[in-house]
């Protein structure tokens, strides 16, 4: 699975849905989904946040409770054309030329 990839959650509390993926964190083997997962975490104060308050953070869906529906469409980048014809040509050139 990949970024912008549709996928359905076949387990959990969120079990039925279907969501585009956002993000994902392989070392936690979690995929951020857009629209679910999303929580809010209350901050202390502190120094660099004085008045302290929430944040809104997204919690990860385990990457085996994922199903694919639809892959995103990825366009390969074309590659140069071969240089190989040229270079034996300009070789030859060289050969003819001394």
């Amino acid at each position: 699975m990949k970024i912008n990839d549709t996928v359905k959650i076949i387990a959990g509390d969120n079990k039925g849905k279907e969501a585009k993926i956002v993000r994902i964190d392989t070392k936690n083997h979690r995929a951020m989904l857009e629209g679910i997962g999303i929580v809010e975490r209350h901050l202390k104060k502190s120094y660099v946040n004085p008045n302290g308050g929430k944040k809104t953070i997204h919690v990860g869906v385990e990457m085996s409770n994922l199903k694919l529906v639809k892959a995103a469409e990825y366009k390969k980048a074309e590659k140069p054309a071969k240089k190989t014809a040229v270079k034996a040509d300009a070789k030859k050139a060289k050969k003819g030329a001394k």
